[in-house]
């Protein structure tokens, strides 16, 4: 287990330390296409690789971190009751969205994202719904004390605010990322939402919500058993990824989608970490062996 903790670790680090690059790539290097061209020959290529393939990286790393902290929380068919259903259902939304405009509206993916699955849809894009999904809906899960006093009504707000949380990391990161001097999208019919469409929102928000349920479904007969530190790689994860959007989004001149992501994004995640890492009752530690003792009669 201390391996997986160290591999967890490096690329969590390299997801964060990726994410850094790519914003010093696309706000600093890019506009300034001088810079590239002052550079050595090795330094070029690996600018080149960095503009064609950066964007990948960090998911990547993301993706892999967090699989390896769930399987390390709680084990390894839980994560993967929770990493399937939200690969499998973000993918078949998004090619359906990119197809026919449904459920998210008419848009497209350029480049710099990875191989694109059918040609339509980057195979990095299903891995940021998984990972950015299961720290929202964990946060969510564990903030609202779902394992510990189960109702159909936390159960429910689980998977309502959890889908809230990634939502609002969209809310704060499309403006930016469709209409960047490189951008990785773009609509083809600009909604009235800073170039997006409402219909987006709408899209997120149920996409996360369906992928919540199913591993609602498939975790429902063994609650979560987490210690009080348990949330903070979530929060982490949430809160710089969050960050990058939100440079992203300044950079771009888009300050009220940030302000609204902070309202209905960060604010409700640090709230529902405070009450699930502070509170005791919100967990479930698992038991301490007992040690009969055991009386030595020197004579």
């Amino acid at each position: 287990m201390n391996k997986i903790f160290i591999v967890e670790r490096f690329c969590l680090i390299g997801h964060i330390i990726s994410m850094v690059f790519g914003l010093a790539g696309m706000l600093l290097i890019m506009p300034n296409a001088d810079i590239i061209l002052n550079l050595s020959a090795i330094g070029q290529t690996i600018m080149q690789f960095g503009l064609v393939g950066g964007g990948a990286v960090y998911m990547i790393f993301g993706a892999i971190a967090v699989f390896l902290y769930a399987y390390r929380l709680i084990g390894l068919v839980r994560a993967l009751g929770f990493l399937l259903p939200s690969l499998l259902i973000s993918l078949s939304s998004e090619l359906l969205g990119t197809s026919t405009g449904f459920p998210f509206g008419h848009y497209s993916y350029l480049s710099g994202l990875g191989y694109k699955i059918a040609g339509l849809v980057p195979f990095t894009i299903p891995l940021s719904w998984f990972y950015l999904g299961f720290v929202s809906y964990l946060i969510a899960r564990v903030g609202l004390e779902v394992d510990q006093k189960p109702s159909w009504l936390r159960h429910t707000g689980a998977i309502a605010l959890g889908a809230l949380l990634l939502t609002s990391w969209d809310f704060v990161l499309d403006p930016a990322m469709s209409q960047t001097s490189f951008p990785f999208w773009y609509w083809h019919q600009p909604g009235a939402f800073f170039g997006m469409p409402y219909q987006n929102f709408v899209g997120w928000m149920g996409t996360g919500a369906l992928f919540m349920t199913v591993a609602a479904f498939l975790w429902s007969n063994s609650p979560l058993k987490l210690d009080q530190f348990s949330l903070n790689p979530a929060l982490l994860v949430y809160l710089s990824n969050f960050a990058f959007a939100a440079v992203m989004s300044l950079s771009a001149g888009f300050p009220i989608p940030l302000l609204l992501g902070l309202i209905v994004g960060v604010t409700p995640a640090i709230y529902l970490w405070f009450r699930g890492s502070r509170t005791k009752t919100s967990f479930t530690s698992q038991p301490e062996p007992q040690v009969k003792s055991v009386e030595v009669a020197f004579k």
